[in-house]
């Protein structure tokens, strides 16, 4: 069985000969991965861990717009596409980047956020997109999911969260224009890719973090009247296209799962199992029929600080729950920290090959 097949049969909650399987890692990781492997590059260490899923973003595709909008959002200090500018944050085991400024946070009507200068479909060169797809199927073939973006995080980025969530009640029109144009651009970037790709897209990604540690960030019946036709806009279209759909939340989302099973989303990500009603028998028991899961893995308690033996015997266990019908992909409930050992990562993924489903 291929790895692309694994993943596909966890997307219809069908058994394979193991789980499927992902990893996503902050720079500091794959450093360490690099000289553990003693490889260069992200798709060598997630062919020695023989990792099924595989990311292609709007980074991974050379560049070509004005310099001064060119940084990564969120992965370096300057301006991005949207005109967000970050800065540095540092701990001893990781940098992350934070915003410093936010482009729309003194509009005052919808017609300014039209009138914006949004950024162009032109200044990605999408004809590169079939060599990165061919350096990640070097030793398999291997499920290719391009991550669109989604339709409440960057808008909060470019409004600031606290004015964005005062919008939600005071001024949602605005609030309507940011998301609608964020989508439209997400969309027809889309769009590109898949067109560039020549059938090599599996799964079409997308997401915003809407859960806290107890529950949503934002009232469910606000999110279901505002926030939610803007998700389906990067969800519905695809599936209607026969790709996969994958949904990106951290937190606790559980009231809404029933609604991004409505709008057509095929696999929920990350599954912060130390979240409110995210525990892995919950889920399951709730949404194993209709939903496919992807993470569990906790991030925050085990990975950094359990023994391999320890992350070996309770990725079992979780896979033995959320994967008892197949629909389970295996991957740490978010990128792996800084603060996580290579041995705990290799201690998941023996985990993964060993597992046989009943």
């Amino acid at each position: 069985m291929t790895s692309k097949e694994r993943v596909m049969k966890a997307l219809k909650r069908e058994k394979a000969d193991r789980p499927a399987c992902d990893l996503r890692c902050t720079p500091e990781v794959w450093e360490a991965l690099f000289r553990y492997f003693h490889v260069d590059k992200p798709e060598d260490v997630l062919d020695k861990l023989d990792v099924d899923m595989r990311w292609i973003t709007a980074g991974s595709l050379p560049f070509i717009g004005p310099r001064e909008r060119s940084t990564p959002t969120l992965g370096g200090e300057g301006t991005d596409i949207f005109g967000c500018v970050m800065k540095a944050a540092k701990n001893k085991y990781n940098t992350y980047y934070e915003f410093s400024e936010h482009p729309l946070a003194n509009c005052k009507t919808a017609e300014e956020v039209y009138e914006y200068s949004w950024p162009s479909l032109d200044w990605w060169d999408y004809s590169e997109i079939k060599g990165i797809i061919k350096a990640h199927k070097k030793t398999d073939d291997r499920a290719i999911m391009f991550f669109a973006g989604g339709t409440f995080e960057t808008p909060w980025y470019m409004r600031g969260m606290e004015q964005f969530l005062v919008d939600l009640y005071e001024n949602p029109d605005i609030v309507n224009a940011i998301c609608t144009k964020v989508g439209e651009y997400y969309y027809q970037r889309a769009l590109r890719v898949i067109d560039a790709a020549e059938g090599e897209i599996d799964i079409i990604g997308s997401g915003g973090d809407i859960g806290g540690q107890e529950c949503l960030m934002l009232s469910p019946d606000v999110w279901r009247e505002i926030i939610k036709p803007h998700t389906a806009c990067l969800v519905e279209p695809f599936k209607k296209m026969g790709l996969g759909t994958f949904y990106h939340s951290c937190g606790s989302v559980s009231q809404v799962i029933d609604d991004l099973i409505e709008i057509g989303v095929d696999i929920l990500d990350p599954i912060q199992v130390t979240a409110k009603n995210m525990q892995p028998e919950y889920l399951s028991e709730k949404f194993a029929d209709r939903i496919s899961f992807h993470g569990a893995i906790d991030e925050v308690e085990l990975l950094p600080n359990a023994s391999p033996a320890e992350v070996y015997k309770e990725t079992q266990r979780i896979i033995s729950i959320l994967g008892k019908n197949g629909g389970f992909i295996v991957s740490p409930s978010h990128q792996v920290q800084g603060d996580t050992s290579v041995e705990n990562i290799t201690a998941l993924f023996d985990a993964v090959k060993d597992f046989r489903y009943i």
